[in-house]
């Protein structure tokens, strides 16, 4: 992660949580900074750790980091879900026709895909339930992304022993479509006319 991006994300969720803003004890020695809290919360999504192993790297206790990851987690969905984790709107709607339009994709929002997430520390107990043609553990994603890194669609957390068929039958984006719950929008293909945009 570049380090602009790590400060800018450290920065809002220090604004936004006062669990993350540095503070001194009652002998007056500093607590952890906003700093150490988000490494070892990132740490433990980006590498898997174990709680108890980001003491070594950035001076937090267990129980610290457990508790910062949590907050991490509620705090960037807080700060940054509206921006990032949302369904297209009208205007995005419009913009996303046009862009696959050009290409000659016309009433096209975008396009999904499936990916197998190698999942190092899966419990031995789950292993044969998330392993299906890779040699070890997977979970998969189903992601709508552009070509800009914007994930206008994302659910993970099926085992990877699920094919593409199966994620896209419990998708939401998927049951949406199906109950014609999508961006309503105008096109025409070879002369009929078309007002339900497609995935």
């Amino acid at each position: 992660m570049r380090r602009a991006l790590f400060l800018r994300i450290v920065n809002a969720i220090e604004g936004h949580d006062s669990y993350f803003q540095q503070r001194a004890d009652a002998t007056g020695k500093l607590g952890l900074s906003a700093l150490q809290k988000c490494t070892a919360a990132i740490r433990q999504l980006a590498y898997g750790m174990p709680a108890d192993a980001v003491d070594e790297y950035v001076r937090i206790a267990e129980s610290n980091a457990i508790k910062s990851l949590l907050r991490f987690c509620s705090a960037v969905i807080e700060v940054f879900g509206d921006e990032y984790l949302r369904a297209p709107n009208e205007e995005d709607v419009q913009r996303l026709l046009a862009m696959h339009g050009e290409r000659g994709f016309v009433g096209m929002l975008g396009s999904s895909d499936c990916m197998h997430w190698a999942w190092q520390n899966c419990p031995t107990a789950w292993a044969e339930q998330y392993s299906g043609n890779e040699e070890m553990p997977t979970i998969m994603l189903e992601a709508v992304v552009l070509r800009d890194l914007w994930f206008w669609h994302a659910f993970f957390g099926m085992p990877g022993s699920h094919n593409d068929i199966n994620v896209l039958d419990r998708s939401d984006l998927f049951y949406r479509l199906t109950n014609m719950d999508s961006p309503q929008c105008n096109y025409s293909i070879n002369g009929n006319e078309y007002t339900w945009a497609i995935i």
